[in-house]
């Protein structure tokens, strides 16, 4: 019982077979090495009384609600998430949700929306080792830093004004290195540690220290952000690919007007855990046969390349049934994957 029952511990461990799975698919190859992950939020209104919860009138009005922060990496697998009361900055959590995945290797590139852009979470990035990588809403408001007082920078010298100062990184360079191996082996929190370190509006020296060092990155993926236009559409691809996801979301989880009526954590997190794992099981799925339907068309003759394969999309839904009823049988897959549909005898 304890191994069947619907948890976090059983859930991750069923995502992390979807995960490994899918990613051993030829056409999977083709949208990305699982080295670059997205992190958003979702939000669900909570209308029973529930101590993880908190108000926003924006998504909904008098009542209260959870948002599911959930990361996706390039290869469209929901690879971790975890719940965040009301609507908190999601910024304060995303290092805890890579931290906290359930399967897929570790990501090297992270991206999020402009909300989540702050010097000292670019610096905890940073220093375990993530390129944090937010999209850019307004460049014209944007600084550029440097390290070097009197290098000339030519056309950029007007915007990079502003110096690091390395002298406050050195001073405190044990102790952001000692933070790293903390959060990397989950004894803080980062929520905890980035509140900890701008605590009643004043940031406190180890703050100031890694606001510094993330200006050094940040910096870095500004210029790469203006420069190179393959670096910008990665960014907006990968967003796209986890609103897609967050659409496909919402036609999923229409149980209960897609509300939570859980009231405690656990059951907020085991709801949108399972709600999660159905994500991945369609995505999985699509991806099977999106791989098989390609290596059948060039079995037929017809050129398949990757760059047509890169374009292909496995959060589609048209042909799922989302109403009705449901039968959970153990299928026969002795038989192999189901037939493809032949047009020519279908209108004929």
């Amino acid at each position: 019982m304890d191994q069947g029952y619907l948890r976090g511990e059983t859930i991750a461990t069923t995502n992390a077979r979807l995960i490994a799975a899918q990613a051993e698919l030829d056409i999977v190859r083709c949208w990305g090495g699982g080295h670059i992950a997205s992190a958003d939020g979702l939000r669900f209104l909570v209308p029973v009384q529930n101590l993880h919860t908190g108000h926003n009138p924006v998504y909904w009005g008098r009542q209260r609600g959870a948002t599911w922060l959930n990361v996706v990496n390039d290869q469209v697998m929901g690879i971790g998430g975890l719940v965040v009361p009301g609507t908190l900055r999601d910024s304060l959590f995303i290092l805890d949700a890579i931290h906290n995945l359930d399967g897929g290797p570790k990501p090297e590139t992270v991206v999020t929306d402009t909300a989540s852009y702050s010097d000292i979470v670019s610096g905890l990035f940073a220093i375990c080792g993530y390129q944090f990588s937010p999209r850019i809403a307004d460049l014209a408001d944007t600084r550029l830093w440097r390290t070097n007082t009197r290098a000339i920078y030519g056309p950029l010298e007007h915007m990079s004004r502003h110096t690091v100062r390395l002298d406050k990184i050195r001073a405190h360079w044990g102790d952001m290195l000692r933070v790293a191996g903390s959060l990397t082996m989950g004894t803080v929190r980062a929520y905890d540690l980035i509140r900890m370190l701008s605590a009643d509006g004043r940031t406190t020296g180890l703050g100031e220290a890694f606001a510094h060092y993330g200006r050094i990155s940040k910096t870095l993926h500004l210029l790469q952000f203006i420069a190179d236009e393959g670096y910008r559409r990665m960014i907006g691809t990968q967003l796209n690919v986890q609103e897609a996801r967050h659409r496909l979301a919402r036609k999923i989880a229409f149980g209960n007007r897609g509300q939570l009526r859980q009231r405690y954590r656990e059951g907020l997190e085991d709801q949108l855990g399972s709600l999660g794992l159905a994500l991945n099981a369609v995505i999985w799925w699509n991806s099977l046969y999106l791989d098989a339907a390609v290596k059948h068309l060039r079995e037929q003759g017809f050129p398949v390349t990757d760059e047509m394969c890169a374009r292909l999309s496995p959060i589609q839904y048209d042909h799922i049934n989302f109403l009705g009823r449901y039968a959970f049988s153990r299928a026969d897959v002795a038989g192999g994957l189901r037939p493809f549909h032949d047009g020519a005898h279908e209108g004929a």
